[in-house]
């Protein structure tokens, strides 16, 4: 007996070894991480006003080069529109891991690494690739393979490294690019309502135009951030008689609720834990909420009532995104099941605006969760450990069977 002790131990240590070495999901808000570091403040700033941050905050693996405030006012004073900046600081954002260790491990000393602007698409060929190179004594450069002769910048230091997801590092200056520093047209203004109603949502683009109030609170957020899910004609059909005897603030909710006040691209819809808070959710409360996700390679949005899925991609341009699904949404706080009485309730009064338009203590993106959806990353969180104890109950179970 004594000697399958030993054996039960050598199994007992593989579970849990199994167990530490199993990934576990690891998130991060590159504006709070650079909040501690009053030196990047203006890189940090204009990481949001150009979006740049949600890019970021959405990617499972990504580096960012950041320039002190002294790099930066040398760029500023260039006087870039808002999106040739955003070309610029793109090209500064890598989409692979580099941490100071990997930086002095290249493979013959020098690599080629995607940056956001290349992966955007505005890159022309391959000008938005950055040569990263290591050279004698240990120091590494950065150059963008447009730089045109202009010098390297240099790695300063790390900052912060979180492998293999996020890796943070500081380099001398701006790289020089002619191709992200090219003057950039402004998008073309978005109408909702013709997206709509020529990509198979015609019906909800109706509903919407006879709401007047309602399509201003939708268009009052097109520049700020805005996810719409438009039901497909046939859904709106079939829910119309639903819809008719809602009362008119009734309606009014029901249509602000497939919509939230946030960009969400469909790799962040994937990817997000937690409770959508929507146009129609009150500034104190946890109604009128939906929770989005995948499965498989569908992306879904469930109410308390029904899981609509997402048919098509209207349109996804940063900040806007407007998605088809194959149902129309419905909240509890309109709707009882289908096995109850209809009981259409009161609906709250349409969210309160800020001056952008976005709604009061609502969690985006970029900021703290709503306590609902706390619960839910918190859960989620307790999901990854989990392997941990479970791997160490099953360990001690061998050891206890052993001995």
């Amino acid at each position: 007996m004594r000697r399958a002790i030993p054996t039960a131990l050598a199994a007992a240590f593989v579970v849990l070894l199994v167990a530490l070495e199993a990934p576990v999901a690891r998130g991060y808000n590159i504006t709070r991480i650079l909040a501690d570091h009053p030196e990047f403040s203006t890189f940090n700033h204009y990481l949001t006003v150009t979006r740049l941050a949600n890019e970021i905050n959405r990617r499972l693996t990504i580096t960012v080069l950041a320039v002190d405030n002294s790099g930066m006012a040398d760029l500023l004073a260039r006087h870039f529109s808002i999106l040739t900046l955003r070309n610029v600081l793109a090209l500064h954002v890598l989409t692979d891991y580099y941490g100071s260790k990997k930086l002095h491990q290249l493979t013959h000393g020098s690599t080629l690494a995607s940056s956001v602007f290349q992966s955007s698409g505005r890159a022309i060929g391959t000008t938005g690739f950055i040569n990263i190179t290591e050279h004698s004594k240990g120091r590494v450069t950065f150059f963008s393979e447009d730089a045109g002769g202009a010098p390297p910048v240099a790695f300063v230091k790390s900052i912060k490294e979180m492998p293999y997801n996020l890796s943070i590092l500081q380099v001398s200056s701006i790289m020089s690019s002619p191709e992200a520093e090219a003057p950039v047209a402004p998008p073309a203004a978005v109408n909702l309502t013709d997206l709509m109603s020529s990509k198979g949502c015609r019906e909800f683009a109706n509903l919407l135009l006879a709401t007047p109030d309602v399509l201003k609170t939708f268009e009052s957020n097109l520049d700020v951030g805005l996810t719409v899910f438009c039901p497909i004609d046939a859904a709106v059909r079939a829910f119309a008689e639903k819809y008719k005897n809602l009362t008119a603030p009734a309606k009014a909710s029901l249509l602000l609720y497939h919509g939230t006040p946030f960009y969400y691209s469909q790799q962040l819809l994937k990817t997000n834990n937690g409770a959508f808070a929507t146009l129609a959710t009150d500034t104190h409360d946890k109604k009128y909420k939906y929770t989005v996700g995948s499965d498989g390679d569908a992306i879904t949005v469930k109410t308390h009532l029904v899981t609509a899925t997402i048919t098509s991609t209207l349109i996804d341009q940063d900040p806007v995104a407007v998605y088809a699904v194959d149902k129309v949404l419905q909240p509890r706080e309109l709707f009882k099941p289908e096995d109850a009485a209809d009981a259409p309730a009161d609906a709250p009064a349409a969210s309160k605006k800020h001056k952008h338009g976005a709604a009061d203590s609502v969690a985006g993106p970029n900021e703290a969760p709503s306590d609902e959806a706390a619960a839910d990353n918190a859960a989620f969180r307790t999901g990854s450990s989990g392997r941990w104890l479970a791997a160490s109950a099953a360990a001690l179970a061998v050891l206890v069977l052993a001995v």
